[in-house]
């Protein structure tokens, strides 16, 4: 595969056989050449688990203290009086019927989705379409609830909903490279609390095998995170 000079250049400044402190890697980061865009810093995990069975599935949710710096378009699943609640506390959007017609035939302008518990039955049609993208509310994450000021509010400072792929990787945005350096610390770290709070009690020994992190289009660096967070029990 043909790398581009800017690529190569950034290769220079990784260390395949070191260990980063999540502030080391930041600090990589944020020397290499950049893009003409603000790239995402993201981190990748591959955990220890078996994806073959449901019961060691790994899904979660993480509020960053700096939020993504990614405006985040909220859809809220309610009905009557919920729809005001929803739009009052930042939703994008809040309907019922209009909404799941519109996503049927194809529409998808949103980041986020909540849903009050009695809308979830014709929500679940929409499960083929929202699943695969990662949008379908859950009571697992918070966003199906009755409290949906809170929920709303939640996605709006940052909130993000992570799930184990068929890989049994977990892969997440924690923010832009223009952050500083201290508010990428910080997302990195609730990050990795964040995923080892979510082990299944049927895993043994440590969550997490591996974990990188990377910009959109850099190289990955390996982070030791266990001096970061700890084992996991």
């Amino acid at each position: 595969m043909k790398r581009s000079k800017r690529y190569l250049e950034c290769l220079k400044l990784v260390d395949k056989n070191k260990l980063y402190s999540l502030k080391e890697a930041i600090t990589v980061l944020k020397k290499m050449p950049k893009t003409k865009f603000d790239e995402t810093v993201e981190m990748s995990c591959k955990l220890n688990v078996d994806p073959r069975k449901s019961e060691q599935m790994v899904r979660g949710s993480c509020v960053f203290p700096h939020g993504t710096g990614k405006k985040i378009r909220v859809l809220v699943f309610c009905k009557g009086d919920k729809e005001k609640e929803a739009l009052e506390a930042g939703a994008d959007y809040a309907g019922l019927e209009e909404y799941i017609k519109k996503i049927q035939e194809g529409w998808l302008e949103f980041d986020y989705c909540v849903a009050t518990p009695d809308c979830m039955p014709q929500v679940g049609k929409l499960g083929r379409i929202l699943g695969p993208r990662g949008l379908m509310p859950s009571s697992k994450t918070g966003t199906v609830t009755q409290n949906i000021a809170f929920a709303v509010k939640q996605a709006k400072q940052g909130k993000v909903d992570f799930k184990m792929d068929k890989f049994g990787c977990v892969h997440v945005g924690i923010g832009k490279i223009s952050f500083d350096e201290d508010k990428l610390y910080e997302n990195a770290k609730a990050f990795l609390e964040a995923l080892l709070a979510s082990k299944p009690a049927e895993v043994k020994g440590n969550l997490i095998k591996s974990c990188y992190m990377s910009k959109t289009m850099s190289p990955a660096l390996k982070i030791d995170w266990q001096n970061e967070v700890g084992k996991a029990s």
